[in-house]
């Protein structure tokens, strides 16, 4: 019996298959980015399209703004009321406070002697839409007991305020102990006060125990400070060199 030996030949069958795996899963789900590109553009341009065209339909459409537009103020209206002890001194002023109000800012004014105030309108002649807002400052300052010289500053200028505190608002004081706070603003004929004012160029009055000060908003802060000093205990003389140095900084500043 005769046995026939194979000799081995070229292997042509193929490997088995190996198990797919997630990574190959990815493979196949993921997509050509141009594919997508090409077909998602021109299915998103057509909806912004149409929703611009939804917008567009019921938005609505203005003229330009031009400089010459104005405001119209008619009717509009302030009233001041002036404490007791400034009617006199309103009567005795009161051609150099009406005319201002007129001839500067265009405002109708009258002086109401039975309801104790200073009625303010606008008229044609208006121009700025602050103006009577201005007027009413400046009324308000010439009641509280600024100077008709020192209150019309807030007609002229835009960047003045004013600014009221009592000695109560700082430290509760009684008895002595408030009148010498007030003696330490005040000082010797006033001369503490004018300190102040010539040092941070601002105005101040001194109202029993309420302070009342006229001056931008940097300046007033400085006025404050040294009068809250004041009302404190420092001593004037520690609160004026103080000041001084304050002033001599402001003078290299500007």
């Amino acid at each position: 019996m005769s046995t026939t030996s194979a000799t081995p030949g070229p292997s042509t069958s193929h490997p088995p298959p190996r198990p797919a795996t997630s990574a190959d899963e990815d493979d196949d789900v993921m997509l050509d980015p141009s594919a997508v590109l090409t077909r998602v553009a021109p299915e998103a341009d057509a909806a912004m399209e149409e929703d611009g065209a939804e917008e567009g339909e019921g938005a609505p459409t203005f003229a330009p703004a031009t400089n010459n537009a104005k405001v119209d103020l008619k009717g509009q209206t302030r009233k001041v009321n002036i404490p007791p002890h400034r009617m006199a001194p309103l009567k005795r002023d009161w051609v150099n406070i009406y005319g201002p109000l007129v001839e500067m800012a265009g405002l109708q004014v009258r002086m109401n002697v039975v309801k104790r105030a200073v009625e303010i309108r606008t008229s044609k002649y208006t121009e700025d839409t602050g103006a009577l807002q201005k007027g009413a400052d400046f009324v308000k300052a010439y009641a509280l007991g600024f100077e008709v010289d020192d209150a019309i500053a807030l007609l002229r200028m835009d960047d003045l305020y004013l600014d009221t505190f009592e000695i109560k608002d700082v430290k509760t004081l009684h008895g002595d102990h408030l009148s010498r706070a007030i003696g330490r603003i005040a000082g010797k004929d006033g001369k503490t006060k004018f300190t102040i004012e010539n040092a941070s160029r601002t105005r101040i009055v001194l109202a029993d125990t309420k302070i009342h000060i006229l001056g931008s908003f940097q300046n007033i802060k400085i006025a404050r400070d040294a009068v809250v000093s004041l009302i404190l205990g420092s001593p004037p003389g520690k609160v004026t060199a103080s000041l001084r140095t304050i002033g001599a900084r402001m003078k290299q500043r500007f």
